[in-house]
């Protein structure tokens, strides 16, 4: 009989203690964002499958090099599982504290005759005041909501990197291409200007003029090829591959991107609503909020529930009894000041907001003043200065050829021909880089749709 009281006595505690522990359960954002993760996770585990991500790629893509960096970097998969571990605070925040099990006898009863063996069992749980475990419940979701922008401000982050490795690549690889065609017209150059010389019909000064030229092109090509690997290897290390891995070329020709549309307000408005760090500030606000209501409910007490079953009583109807007891929330001064930090961590993080959307604004704004210019520079130099520069060389050679100009003037044409095309390439590439930047500033993924 006195076991089935006392095993009563400790069911009703238990059952206290977990009908109160059901009423924090989950809110549907933290499932959500833990599908969200576990595809993110089924992403990353797929990828890891395939060794080459380029294999039997003729040329790299812009695209399929974003993508591949996106699904095998390893700061990304940091930021991913940092995520994870800030998701699985939430139920931990929002669970009790264990019941307390408690066991006592009275030693002076056992072996008396007179006396029945007194003994003490006792249950207890303890209760934070109603609205404490939501509170930090909030807190822990809005903190798993800023890891889960944070995992799309490092996505952002590694596509505007692989597209501007990408543009390195092909600008450093077409430059090659540009300087070995220049190579062989100054090598052509050169066996001309000998040939004259020995002729008789120019000086010693033109072939040694083109002895130089030649070797500084020599030299451009060395630095140029070594251009090449090193940012093969930059691209080969966000991909977490070995540097010697294999790699194809960049495409002969640089695809650029549609003109981002005009309208600044609209792009302003797609951007504060896509960007992860605009996002990310905004949870840090609710995480404020929710802290503030906290620190004002640390104010009213916390309590206990008990419930035991005491022998030593020998009355029976008083053996079993139930408990509650209370917190005294008289440290006054150190609730305030617990209030008072929540408050200014608030009012921080509303003004990290608030800059957040500045930097948004002026990123989205300045990125496609940026993105013009560049468009701008690239048809100056398609549309005068490589036709003028093109020409200048004609009419350089032609002169060279009847004696009506210097060897010097045809070298000279040459090398602004070759400025002129590397400006071109360069224009290009800067072209995809501003778009990037724009891309990022709106919160997209670069090169995802060009």
């Amino acid at each position: 009989m006195r076991k089935d009281l006392c095993a009563s006595a400790a069911a009703a505690a238990l059952a206290i203690s977990l009908s109160s522990g059901c009423a924090a359960s989950w809110s549907p954002s933290v499932r959500e964002q833990r599908q969200a993760w576990q595809r993110a996770e089924t992403r990353a585990e797929s990828a890891a499958i395939h060794e080459d991500p380029f294999a039997g790629a003729a040329v790299l893509e812009r695209a399929a090099l974003v993508h591949a960096v996106l699904e095998r970097n390893p700061s990304l998969h940091a930021a991913r599982h940092a995520w994870r571990a800030a998701l699985e605070r939430a139920p931990q925040e929002t669970a009790f504290d264990d019941p307390m099990l408690g066991l006592g006898v009275a030693p002076l009863s056992f072996g008396a005759d007179d006396l029945d063996p007194g003994m003490r069992v006792d249950v207890s749980q303890r209760v934070p005041f109603p609205g404490k475990l939501a509170l930090r419940g909030e807190v822990a979701i809005a903190e798993a909501e800023i890891a889960s922008r944070d995992f799309e401000a490092a996505r952002l982050r590694l596509a505007s990197m692989a597209s501007r490795l990408f543009d390195e690549y092909y600008l450093a690889a077409r430059s090659l291409a540009i300087n070995a065609e220049h190579v062989r017209l100054l090598a052509d150059l050169q066996r001309v200007a000998t040939a004259r010389y020995e002729t008789g019909e120019s000086t010693q000064h033109d072939p040694l003029q083109a002895e130089v030229e030649y070797s500084h092109a020599l030299h451009r090509e060395v630095v140029l090829a070594t251009r090449v690997r090193v940012v093969a290897e930059q691209i080969q290390t966000l991909l977490h591959r070995a540097p010697d891995a294999p790699l194809p070329p960049p495409p002969a020709d640089l695809a650029l991107p549609a003109e981002a549309p005009e309208d600044a307000e609209a792009l302003v408005a797609d951007a504060l609503a896509a960007r992860p760090d605009v996002a990310a500030a905004d949870a840090r606000v609710r995480a404020g909020e929710s802290r503030v209501d906290l620190a004002r409910r640390e104010f009213l007490p916390d309590f206990t529930v008990s419930a035991a079953y005491d022998t030593i009583w020998q009355e029976t109807d008083l053996q079993p009894f139930v408990g509650l007891s209370f917190d005294l929330p008289v440290q006054v001064g150190r609730r305030r000041a617990a209030l008072a930090q929540a408050q200014a961590e608030l009012a921080g993080a509303q003004s990290e907001r608030d800059a957040r959307v500045d930097e948004a604004r002026f990123g989205v704004r300045s990125g496609m003043l940026r993105e013009r210019e560049a468009r701008h520079v690239l048809h100056l130099i398609e549309s005068q200065q490589l036709p003028a520069a093109r020409d200048q060389v004609e009419a350089a050679r032609s002169g060279f050829v009847t004696g009506r100009s210097e060897f010097f003037s045809l070298i000279d044409a040459q090398r602004t021909l070759l400025r002129v095309e590397l400006e071109l390439e360069e224009a290009r590439a800067d072209v995809c880089r501003r778009r990037a930047e724009l891309d990022r500033a709106r919160g997209r993924v670069a090169g995802a749709d060009w």
